[in-house]
């Protein structure tokens, strides 16, 4: 049965294949979203086009970014490495660039290299932009203002040609809004009438990974999802217009988060609500449709799959690899990862404080490199929830002892993602779980010496402060 199977699916992929022509490839990120969507179960937001998404493909239950910082997590995307690989330690506008042994080796370059036509809508945010050969980018627009991307998408979309095409549409939701021009920072409910119905303020508690249900917590909160909702009606339009340019049988669409949610113990940070986020395939011909599938994913496999779903030799080694296998099935095969890892260099130029964290389908460890020697940054994007966490209230709670360990964390942290999926309690010095963290710390090794991580060598810590230095001099030069 399963042989019959296999025998029609390969039949059915090269037909495809034949009546189609080479697949088309739309890549779509959303900034700083986590797992904030009904198809993953949040029950404070309904996402019916996202939810529409994922029941036509595979919904990935478990991926990580590589760092849960935007810069860092990008360059991740365009190259299939590791940002230790690929030298983009931290934000593009903070400073950092590639490391000049990769810059040029990139996605849109080995596409366009095979015939693709290139496309980008949203931010880059990469170092430097010119090393990236987009055919189309607008230089100007608003991501918020999704009715003008799917307008943008559809422009690029009906150009008459007969090259395949790869495009990447960057939405700016629900990333952080500073608004200076008004001094009214946060999470935009409403952005030219989208979404028309937002949730009222006060109307979704405080984040369960951070644990204060004040009410400054429930209102950033409750406009967060509102940016959601925004994003989710603007992939909607985007997806539509793919359909009408009568390209969509042939297209491999990707979604993902860049990282999590900007809120403390969120972004910039290894725990779970950092570094995991969505991550939904739908590959006609090649993946099943209304999977959730159990594989360990990474963003580092978004290259790999790319370029296999092009047809293009694989230029590098990867650190990730093609999801071709786990497309099919919700049960990963033996042969694909054990383990996950992350990791955290810098955001901005300062401070730096180096994470590396590695999981299974139920624990996980994070290794703090520096820690006892100096301390990670806290504060991200404004969120001040931070300042409850000593408060009589919270103190000796659960949360506001896993927000002190945040602000001043021991070398290890271990934690059973079953039974605390808010890695609230540390479990590293349990000698119940010291075979579970000896496993996980052989793994994380393992995880370092396979992809070459310079910081192995403890020479090397000087080299990646020096980045910082330098980071921060290209930083006051442009002032």
């Amino acid at each position: 049965m399963k042989a019959r199977c296999f025998i029609f699916f390969l039949i059915f992929s090269i037909t495809t294949t034949a009546c189609f022509g080479r697949t088309n490839i739309l890549l779509i990120t959303a900034d700083d979203l986590g797992l904030q969507l009904s198809c993953y179960g949040d029950q404070y937001i309904n996402t019916p086009h996202l939810d529409q998404l994922a029941a036509s493909g595979v919904r990935f239950r478990t991926a990580y970014v590589t760092q849960a910082s935007c810069s860092s997590s990008r360059s991740s995307m365009f190259s299939g490495f590791y940002p230790h690989t690929t030298g983009q330690i931290g934000l593009a506008n903070g400073g950092f660039v590639l490391d000049p042994s990769q810059i040029g080796k990139n996605l849109p370059a080995w596409l366009k290299q095979a015939g693709y036509r290139t496309g980008l809508l949203g931010k880059l945010h990469v170092n430097p932009e010119s090393s990236f050969p987009f055919d189309y980018r607008p230089k100007k627009g608003d991501t918020r203002d999704v009715r003008s991307v799917a307008d943008k998408a559809a422009e690029f979309l009906n150009q008459k040609t007969d090259q395949p095409f790869f495009l990447m549409v960057n939405y700016a939701d629900p990333h952080f809004y500073k608004d200076r021009k008004n001094n009214k920072p946060g999470f935009p409910p409403q952005w030219k009438g989208i979404p028309p119905d937002p949730i009222a303020p006060d109307t979704v508690p405080g984040w369960d990974f951070q644990g204060f249900d004040e009410p400054v917590a429930r209102r950033r909160a409750s406009n967060f999802y509102n940016t959601v909702k925004r994003l989710d009606t603007g992939v909607g339009m985007l997806l539509e217009e793919l359909q009408k340019s009568g390209q969509s049988d042939n297209t491999l669409v990707i979604f993902l988060g860049d990282h999590g949610p900007p809120f403390s113990r969120g972004k910039t940070t290894c725990y779970e609500s950092g570094l995991r986020v969505p991550f939904i395939v739908r590959w006609n011909g090649v993946a099943g449709s209304d999977i959730e599938s159990d594989a360990l994913v990474s963003s580092t496999d978004i290259v790999p799959t790319i370029l296999d779903a092009a047809e293009v030799p694989f230029p590098e080694k990867f650190h990730g690899r093609s999801l071709r296998p786990v497309l099919a099935s919700p049960t990963a095969p033996q042969n694909w990862r054990k383990y996950l890892a992350g990791e955290f260099h810098y955001h901005g130029y300062e401070p730096f404080f180096p994470r590396r964290a590695i999981r299974d389908q139920r624990y996980k460890i994070i290794h703090n490199m520096l820690a006892g020697s100096a301390k990670p940054g806290t504060r991200v994007d404004g969120d001040p929830v931070g300042a409850f966490a000593s408060t009589a209230k919270y103190k000796d709670t659960p949360a506001g002892l896993a927000y002190q360990r945040y602000s001043d964390p021991p070398e290890w942290e271990l934690y059973d993602l079953q039974g605390d999926p808010v890695e609230f309690h540390n479990l590293a010095d349990d000698p119940a779980h010291s075979d579970k963290l000896k496993e996980l710390q052989k793994a994380l090794l393992d995880w370092q010496k396979e992809t070459n991580d310079p910081l192995l060598e403890k020479a090397n810590f000087a080299v990646f402060r020096k980045l910082g230095q330098e980071a921060k001099q290209r930083i006051k030069s442009r002032k």
